[in-house]
């Protein structure tokens, strides 16, 4: 008889970290930028702009 070689693959899955570090990332901005509750809501798009513009505006 033959004896088969079994490999066992390791899967990762990447996809179940990006939503819990796009929150901390947005909870972060919302923080930090001192944002509105409306500007917050629009920041769960896109909250690396608000982040760039608090960053990027002179003290």
């Amino acid at each position: 008889m033959e004896e088969k070689e079994c490999k066992k693959l390791k899967h990762v899955d990447t996809a179940s970290c990006v939503g819990p570090l796009w929150y901390i990332g947005w909870l972060f901005t919302v923080a930090f930028a001192h944002l509105t509750f409306g500007k917050a809501l629009l920041a769960l798009l896109v909250w690396p702009y608000y982040l760039g513009l608090v960053l990027s505006a002179p003290k």
